[in-house]
């Protein structure tokens, strides 16, 4: 059986592997932008306080998949799925190139979420969605740092990556300033408790906390970023920290079926018998996305023993929990998930 992957994050390798483990003669194709290998993209925001991030975050090389016989192409991306006949268009990798499939995996997770406001400055802010953005936002902090002063950071978002991305730039000894639109933080995750909590953690490492702050605009200013709300400040650089969107393009162009992710049934599957989604862009019968470690393993095993005719039924997610990393917070309650 020929099997196609779009995407090299959990949920891609995951399944990659288990299914080469349950069937040694499948031919296994896994497409990817990415060319830094399979990394833990959890670790991102843990990108500051670390200075050997770019080297330990990489879990396992490209060079690793293709010796279990996993073809990688990587610097690449599925420009385009043609369900009849059943291959894809691949662009990148200095080739261009149509693979057939039996079955595709849709695992290509989400983008960062850029709120309609702020999508006219796009280049007068840092997204952290990759390991590519991490690297771009850590050259810039190194030239601020190297001119022997310490880079002030406005960060836009007070959901679990903005607190998170806050924490880790004060511990490592930069200024920064956390706008957030709601009147308390992490207000999806957690209890009002935990949220004043995290709130007095945040300001005890030096975070200047803006709570219902409405970022309207932003203006290049003599190499400074203006951040414009009810009144206006100048920083080194902006990050936009304000969420995730599942990646559900490719599907739409193909006619599958979108909602806030890829619609897929209790067994994972699209509309399309052949085409299957994993992880976070798949929306789930019950209208949820798994957009965490723990579920979106769990989904990729589970699949790889389903097509390899181990699983039936359909699947179900684990129990799990989850937790912000934030310098010295521990939540006194459950997270919502």
């Amino acid at each position: 059986m020929q099997v196609v992957i779009i995407g090299s994050g959990v949920a891609g390798v995951t399944f990659a592997e288990k299914y080469r483990a349950l069937d040694a003669d499948a031919e296994i194709t896994l497409v990817t932008r990415e060319n830094d290998g399979y990394y833990s993209r959890p670790l991102l925001s843990r990108g500051f306080s670390k200075d050997t991030i770019e080297e330990t975050i990489v879990l396992k090389p490209f060079s690793a998949l293709r010796e279990n016989r996993i073809e990688v192409i990587s610097g690449a991306e599925i420009t385009a799925i043609h369900r009849i006949p059943r291959r894809v268009e691949v662009a990148g990798a200095c080739q261009e190139k149509s693979l057939k499939y039996d079955k595709l995996i849709i695992a290509q997770g989400s983008a960062a979420f850029v709120p309609p406001p702020l999508q006219p400055y796009r280049e007068l802010f840092f997204c952290l969605n990759s390991l590519a953005d991490l690297k771009a936002l850590r050259k810039f902090r190194h030239g601020i740092l190297s001119q022997n002063r310490r880079p002030d950071w406005a960060i836009i978002g007070g959901g679990l990556i903005g607190c998170e991305v806050a924490s880790d730039l004060a511990i490592s000894g930069d200024s920064v300033t956390l706008y957030h639109a709601m009147n308390r933080l992490m207000e999806r995750q957690l209890a009002e408790e935990d949220s004043l909590s995290l709130f007095e953690n945040l300001n005890h490492a030096g975070v200047d906390v803006l709570l219902n702050q409405s970022v309207h605009s932003l203006a290049d200013e003599n190499d400074k970023v203006c951040v414009l709300t009810e009144a206006a400040a100048e920083f080194d650089a902006v990050i936009v920290a304000c969420g995730f969107k599942p990646r559900t393009g490719l599907a739409e162009q193909a006619g599958l079926a979108v909602g806030r992710g890829i619609k897929v049934d209790d067994c994972l599957r699209t509309e399309d018998e052949h085409i299957y989604a994993l992880g976070d862009v798949a929306e789930l019968p019950n209208g949820r996305l798994y957009a965490y470690i723990m579920p979106i393993r769990h989904q990729a095993n589970w699949l790889a023993a389903h097509l390899a005719g181990q699983e039936h039924g359909s699947w179900t997610p684990p129990v799990f929990s989850t937790k912000a990393k934030v310098h010295g917070f521990e939540a006194a309650h459950p997270y919502h998930l």
